[in-house]
């Protein structure tokens, strides 16, 4: 068990000009794709890792362009428009949900690269002409491709839908959450899921209670162990399967169990399911009439998960370092959502 300091990037924002075409679109308009970049980007698709693009372009043009190469589809959130790079990549961040320092920036100007750099000095910098040695950056090879990864560039499709959906829904926002026809599972871990467990131990940073990363190996050790429960939550609605989006490792004691581990995949952040694992794990300690604990530390980014435990019973009562240890109340018994159908597995 170790704190997280693994930066491996989940997506890369690319220029277009003399980056993934050759020539300048609105001076050439015939322009074509650099020898290679096809090849890169679906390579790193295949891998989970997730394009955008950061261009000063006219939108219009570019998209058809894109389109008519018949590589659009790979590219989420693209920010064409005559800003600065920097102020793009940060929107590409925000709106997928994941950290800064989980970017990739290609540019084939100096500039604009030296640019992102002093905006945003965690995202990695890359110059278009070493593009064929991307996949082969430590940063580009996370250590599993399971399932879920392959098939995270179709879940974030997936997400904007649902999405422009939202935007356009009339009425309050449990309804909406209603009309998704929501389907949560939470089930012991089997072999097949640790590939994934581990996945989510390491791409998680704003919903991990603790900013612990566990191995493959340690996981099924937990797994194995019958002093432990390792658990794992899916989440699926009308418009297809978020994948495995939780993971909760709780330790058995006398009478008494803590929670050594809680994450959910930041994706489900607006669906309001990021309590419903826990309030699982309070009602199964309830029911056995045993205490639950559970261990926060606090990182830059996971104030939310310390709000999720106080909103749902817990408060502090021991501190060993930068660990707390919080215990829940034994009042605030929570039932799940009433717009989701949540499925325990035994």
């Amino acid at each position: 068990m170790t704190a997280t300091t693994v930066t491996t990037v989940k997506c890369v924002v690319w220029d277009l000009d003399n980056t993934v075409w050759d020539g300048v679109l609105l001076e050439d308009g015939e322009v074509t794709l650099r020898p290679g970049v096809v090849d890169v980007i679906r390579t790193l698709d295949e891998r989970g890792i997730l394009h955008s693009i950061a261009s000063r372009n006219d939108h219009d043009a570019a998209m058809a362009k894109l389109e008519e190469l018949g590589i659009a589809e790979y590219f989420l959130y693209p920010q064409i428009n005559w800003g600065n790079k920097s102020d793009s990549l940060r929107t590409v961040a925000e709106t997928i949900n994941i950290g800064i320092d989980t970017l990739a920036f290609v540019d084939d100007q100096p500039f604009e690269r030296d640019e992102v750099r002093f905006a945003h000095e965690q995202v990695l910098t890359i110059d278009a002409l070493d593009v064929a040695g991307i996949p082969a950056l430590a940063r580009m090879q996370p250590r599993f491709v399971t399932a879920d990864s392959r098939e995270r560039r179709h879940l974030y499709r997936a997400d904007a839908r649902r999405k422009q959906a939202e935007d356009t829904h009339h009425g309050t926002d449990e309804e909406f959450l209603a009309s998704l026809g929501m389907r949560f599972t939470i089930e012991p871990a089997q072999e097949r899921d640790l590939q994934r467990a581990e996945e989510l131990t390491v791409r998680t940073n704003q919903l991990n209670a603790t900013g612990y990363t566990y191995a493959y190996e340690e996981l099924d050790a937990f797994r194995r162990s019958p002093d432990h429960d390792l658990l794992v939550a899916g989440l699926e609605d009308r418009y297809g399967t978020y994948g495995k989006i939780g993971l909760a490792l709780v330790e058995r004691g006398d009478g008494v169990r803590t929670v050594k581990l809680l994450l959910m995949s930041c994706r489900v952040m607006s669906r309001g399911v990021g309590s419903v694992l826990l309030r699982h794990l309070i009602a199964e300690a309830h029911g056995a009439g045993e205490r639950l604990r559970a261990e926060f530390v606090p990182t830059s980014r996971n104030r939310t998960m310390f709000v999720t435990y106080k909103f749902a019973g817990f408060r502090e009562v021991e501190k060993h370092g930068e660990v707390s240890v919080l215990e829940h109340d034994g009042t605030h018994l929570q039932g799940f959502p009433p717009y989701m159908d949540v499925t325990v597995g035994r």
